[in-house]
């Protein structure tokens, strides 16, 4: 009985007004993706639910039945119109973005944004009070959509945003216009210019919400305001100066200012588009309704768009293969981390894993170390804004271990020590006897083949390469790395793993390098030797900069520190036929002295505080010193690509661009090697090859069909 009576309640839950739960499950209906229905009170509740979707998004289908729903309702008026998601997880995250690609022109962009408009309008028309409920996330256009509404009703925890600007777009569904004209329209802007998102109580101080209220409240609310007992005060106080031309052109040119220095127009056009729309007809929201259109039509057929919503898909495909769908033997989730070292990877990595709420356990021989993982948990609880509450749980899932007792009960035991194959080697010798049958033993060195570790293994099959970049906290990609007799079930479940901890895994083979640093390395390579040729560091990495880089390769060096860049070079250099020149000796001597970059202090460049000293002044590289720099990673993507590294030139496009910051409004390397043409490009790399040597060779990848093999294998 109380077991009945409790899951009544569960199902209760989430308020639905008329609706019983089991209503909502009712196939067939009238209408695919809502649920519409009247209370006592004549009150339609409109449910979006969009059918074979785990979230809500506004497609052709969804605003074409509600385009059916507001005519019928037009014609029997109810008395109030809830609307709200019948999505546990969230409201609506926005605009179906796979429908962008079948939108080739900009009449076509155009003939699809009008009708939605127009839509949007009715919305707005309808005579009587429009409430929307909002729980989890309101994004983009379901954002937008709740815009168009009387009244909005936040649930708790709901997050808002209008992240368009992430594909190179800004609002397309009246929000350039509603935005603004509802809050602080310097607050609207930044919110639509940088794609953040804000929470729940800001968004009630801003006004972008009426109210905010606790689940079981809300039957009541949607009374109260049918009743008038809730009213609210539209007058914007704070949009009232921008309706001035002056003072728009002002914060116009503000904007603009901090918009370049964030983002190049040329590379990023949106940011600048939103700007001029708002700056011209921000004293008129009709005019800025209207403008709209064709400033989004504009910008969702520019080569940066169309590549950014190629990213997003490739965000997509990485991380479904951390969440295996349906129809698949799902592997069992990781519950307990164990981690082996507690340096500057393996401490963050355990640090990684307990924010996202896994047990974790850390070992190292040296006590401070592990003390030093907990002290930047505590600083990156702070980063994140978790509450004390929230850190104090963080905390206690990060377990000191000196005894290294978690090896017996982990699902996962992760080896973060350093990169020396001996001492890896008597690491596993010690721990695999006493892991449970069914745990997975993973490392994550950047540079050593796994067919080497394996060796001496009982069970060499549960061994698989996880690797996490540098800052773990940043990095959104892990290459979950093979051997030749790595077992399958292990790989899928340390790819579940990586995204359990919201990580995007990228499958790659025990190749020398793997995929990123054997990308990467040629393009560092070839930086420190213009650096050796007499060019400035400052110069090589504003060629970078220019390009799309988050920072140039000499910089990066620092970053990921001198020593490692070295050590992963001579490994190349040894282990393959890349002809990779040798590192100059000023760089051997600066590992030696220690000035191994942001770490030390001191490198190619001095670090003061963590942050760079770069000149001010600086000449300008010569011309082709962007091709020097880029095609030997083109050339090393293509070579991965061949020798089956990674599966596909999506993967390692998704790859490239989440490891290492590869401008993603190129789409990734073999996205810009296909824009520039595999024929240009081989001659490049041979005009190259005659000039500065052998390391330019062209892979026989860019003559092979489908990048599939050389033509002698």
């Amino acid at each position: 009985m109380t077991a009945s009576v409790l899951s009544a309640l569960a199902a209760r839950r989430m308020e639905i007004g008329p609706f019983s739960p089991a209503e909502l499950k009712v196939s067939p209906r009238r209408w695919q993706h809502w649920h519409l229905k009247r209370d006592e009170q004549n009150v339609a509740w409109l449910l979006m639910d969009k059918a074979d979707s785990s979230a809500n998004v506004l497609s052709e289908a969804v605003l074409r039945e509600f385009s059916e729903i507001i005519a019928a309702l037009k014609s029997d008026m109810p008395s109030a119109l809830v609307i709200r998601s019948a999505k546990p997880g969230s409201f609506c995250v926005g605009a179906d973005i796979s429908e962008f690609r079948e939108l080739h022109t900009e009449p076509d962009v155009i003939n699809k944004l009008v009708e939605a408009h127009l839509l949007a309008q009715h919305l707005v028309d309808l005579s009587c009070p429009t409430i929307a409920i909002i729980h989890g996330a309101a994004l983009g256009g379901g954002l937008e959509l709740a815009l168009c509404c009387d009244y909005r009703l936040a649930v708790k925890g709901a997050t808002f945003g209008v992240p368009e600007v992430l594909l190179g777009l800004h609002p397309g569904l009246g929000g350039t216009a509603r935005l603004p004209d509802l809050i602080d329209p310097l607050v609207a802007m930044d919110m639509m210019l940088t794609g953040r998102t804000i929470h729940d109580a800001q968004a009630s101080q801003l006004g972008l919400i009426d109210q905010l209220l606790e689940e079981r409240h809300i039957g009541k609310t949607v009374t109260a305001v049918l009743d008038k007992q809730i009213t609210v005060d539209r007058r914007n106080l704070r949009a009232r100066p921008f309706r001035l031309d002056w003072v728009r052109r002002l914060a116009a040119w503000r904007m603009r200012k901090q918009a370049d220095a964030k983002v190049a127009p040329q590379h990023y056009p949106a940011p600048q588009a939103l700007i001029k729309l708002w700056e011209r007809h921000g004293n008129s929201p009709d005019q800025v309704l209207h403008r709209e259109i064709y400033s989004f039509a504009h910008l969702l057929n520019t080569p940066s768009s169309r590549n950014l919503v190629r990213v997003f898909f490739l965000r997509e495909q990485l991380k479904a293969l951390g969440d295996p769908g349906k129809g698949r033997h799902k592997p069992a989730p990781v519950q307990h981390v164990h981690v082996i070292g507690a340096g500057a990877m393996g401490g963050d990595i355990a640090g990684w894993c307990a924010l996202q709420g896994l047990r974790v356990s850390l070992f190292d021989t040296e006590p401070k170390a592990i003390g030093k993982a907990l002290s930047n948990l505590a600083e990156l609880c702070q980063k994140k804004h978790r509450s004390a509450a929230q850190t104090r749980d963080i905390l206690d899932r990060l377990i000191p271990d000196p005894d290294n007792s978690g090896v017996a009960v982990a699902d996962l035991v992760l080896e973060a020590v350093p990169e020396d194959l001996q001492l890896k080697r008597q690491v596993y010798a010690e721990i695999e006897p006493r892991m449970k049958p069914d745990a997975i033993l993973a490392t994550n060195t950047s540079s050593i083949a796994l067919d080497k570790l394996r060796s001496g293994l009982a069970d060499a099959g549960r061994l698989v390469g996880i690797h996490f970049f540098n800052p773990v906290a940043q990095m959104q990609l892990v290459e979950v790395v093979a051997h030749s007799t790595a077992r399958s079930s292990a790989l899928e479940r340390a790819s579940t793993f990586v995204g359990q901890v919201n990580r995007l895994p990228a499958p790659v083979s025990s190749d020398p390098g793997f995929l990123v640093n054997r990308a990467l390395t040629p393009y560092l390579v070839e930086a420190i030797g213009l650096l050796d040729e007499g060019l400035s560091a400052e110069a090589i990495d504003q060629v970078a900069i220019d390009f799309g880089m988050p920072m140039g390769p000499l910089e990066l060096a620092d970053q990921v520190g001198l020593d490692i860049c070295l050590g992963v070079a001579d490994m190349l250099r040894e282990q393959l036929d890349s002809n990779l020149p040798e590192a100059p000796e000023w760089l051997r001597s600066k590992v030696s002295k220690d000035e191994l970059g942001r770490k030390t202090g001191k490198g190619i460049y001095r670090w003061k505080h963590g942050k760079v000293q770069k000149k001010y002044r600086r000449k300008q590289a010569p011309r082709g010193t962007q091709e020097r720099l880029l095609l030997p990673m083109l050339n090393a993507c293509m070579a991965c690509l061949r020798e089956k590294v990674i599966d596909d030139a999506d993967q390692l496009d998704g790859a490239m661009i989440f490891a290492t910051g590869f401008p993603p409004f190129r789409g990734g390397p073999m996205q810009y090697a296909e824009q520039l043409g595999f024929d240009t490009i081989e001659q490049q790399l041979q005009q190259l090859s005659e000039k500065h040597g052998p390391r330019f060779t062209p892979d026989a990848g860019w003559t092979a069909p489908g990048w599939t093999a050389a033509p002698d294998e």
